[in-house]
């Protein structure tokens, strides 16, 4: 029995190329004789595409004994002759390159070796990692591409590290996935329900008093004695006559009459003295409310104010000199509410800013002839957290006014105990007091608002109350909206 010896096999690298050979004779090697003879031979012979995974191996059987092998790049894939007629192929880097085998007493053959990354375990990494993705993992050469839409940027991002992992370089990595662009967040509205309740309770205490004479006067003597807080009596059409033209001759006859617009509280009137008596003496007590109930949207962090006034005219002066101008700017007053309100979750935080201002002429300013009123404000601003549709009020703004005025006649009101009767004197106190109600409601996206329909409320005209009565203040314009 014969045994045959494997060949020999030397493997080198001349540039990029590396070669097998198996027992070739030195005619193989030069330019001009069987070797260039094969070398046209491999440029016509038909290629066998030979597609390789990275890291696997496949084993080609040639069916005859090998004579030379030859590789372009042995850094993609190299070959090993296992036995005379079957060669080893190891798939290293992907890439593609061409294999010349040789055979001996046999065409050349030409294979053409493709080396690929094994993207379908890749593939599935992916599709168990992100399972409501959509993501497409292809090959490009030595490349790892990426395509398809994902949520946000953070998944794509995770994506990524997950091939370059695979790949083994980012820079290996082309990324062709899109984001597609976040709907804009829809913001939630705030609807602010406001009451404002200002109660205004007055006290008011006159006295005073007038003498007067009958209208021939006492003794021919017209005379009358007070202090103008009220009318008093006037004389009209009167009359006398004298006997004589001299001064202090005795009057014959008088005649003459009262004007009276008003007989006041106490009205006395002798005929035989010809004198009179008016007092005025009262005490009243009022109480008035008013209410403002304004209804106001917004943005969950956006302003939104009311304002239910006016404004008034203040001269500024502008310039210096012969340059000195007048100009006017207006200020508002009246009743305002500032607020701002942020959602979150269930509630809202509401930073609320209230005011009341008045024109207050008692303490106005003259200034080259106009008259500029002050303002009696009352403002407050604070922050809250509130439930939907939970109610908080704020109370206690009081304002209070004391008023008193004497009036008497020089000289005679001040003589002591007789004085008090050319006197008069009057005593105003005023006390208001404000109370904002606000609740606050986070609208639905599907709410129609306020109120689909326009209020038609039915308010009775100078309605007749009985005595101690008050009007009930009409219903809410506007009725529950629906979450």
């Amino acid at each position: 029995m014969r045994k045959i010896a494997a060949p020999l096999l030397v493997v080198w690298v001349v540039g990029s190329a590396a070669s097998v050979l198996a027992q070739a004779p030195p005619a193989l090697h030069r330019a001009d004789g069987p070797g260039a003879a094969a070398a046209e031979a491999a440029g016509a012979a038909e290629v066998i595409p030979l597609p390789l995974l990275v890291g696997r191996s496949t084993v080609i059987d040639v069916g005859s004994p090998i004579a030379r092998v030859s590789l372009t790049d042995a850094d993609i894939a190299d070959a090993l002759v296992t036995s005379p007629s079957q060669l080893l192929v190891n798939g290293k880097t992907p890439g593609t390159i061409s294999m010349l085998v040789w055979p001996r007493g046999g065409d050349l053959r030409r294979y053409e070796i493709a080396v690929q990354r094994d993207l379908a375990r890749l593939q599935g990494q992916l599709v168990s990692l992100f399972p409501e993705e959509s993501i497409d993992v292809r090959g490009t050469g030595s490349h790892i591409v990426l395509s398809g839409t994902v949520s946000t940027k953070d998944v794509a991002a995770r994506a990524v590290d997950v091939a370059a992992g695979f790949a083994g370089r980012r820079e290996d990595v082309v990324v062709l996935l899109q984001v597609p662009p976040a709907p804009a967040p829809r913001s939630q509205q705030v609807l602010l329900r406001v009451r404002f309740a200002e109660v205004s309770r007055s006290a008011l205490t006159e006295l005073g008093l007038s003498l007067f004479t009958g209208p021939t006067g006492v003794r021919n003597t017209l005379g009358r004695v007070t202090t103008e807080q009220f009318s008093a009596p006037d004389f009209a059409d009167t009359q006398w006559n004298k006997d004589g033209s001299g001064f202090g001759d005795p009057v014959k006859n008088a005649s003459g009459k009262f004007t009276f617009s008003d007989f006041l509280n106490f009205f006395i009137l002798s005929e035989k003295y010809d004198l009179g008596l008016l007092v005025r003496a009262l005490q009243s007590r009022g109480l008035f409310q008013s209410l403002a109930e304004p209804n106001l949207v917004a943005e969950s962090g956006k302003d939104a104010s009311f304002l239910a006034g006016g404004e008034f005219p203040v001269p500024v002066a502008q310039g210096l000199g012969a340059n000195l101008g007048i100009s006017v700017q207006f200020k508002e007053f009246g009743i305002r509410l500032s607020f701002t309100p942020t959602v979150t979750g269930d509630r809202v935080h509401l930073r609320v800013r209230p005011e009341v201002s008045l024109l207050d002429f008692n303490n106005a300013v003259v200034m080259s002839g106009f008259r500029i009123p002050a303002l009696s404000t009352r403002r407050t601003e604070t922050e809250i957290e509130l439930s939907d549709g939970q109610t908080f009020a704020i109370a206690g703004l009081m304002n209070n006014t004391m008023t008193q005025t004497l009036s008497k006649v020089p000289g005679i009101g001040d003589i002591p105990i007789l004085g008090y009767l050319f006197r008069s004197k009057a005593a105003r106190k005023d006390q208001t007091e404000l109370v904002v109600m606000i609740t606050p409601q986070i609208l639905a996206p599907a709410s129609p608002g306020v109120t689909d329909r326009l209020p038609r409320v039915q308010e009775p005209f100078l309605p007749a109350l009985p005595e101690g009565a008050s009007l009930p203040p009409p219903p809410p314009a506007f009725g529950e909206t629906p979450r």
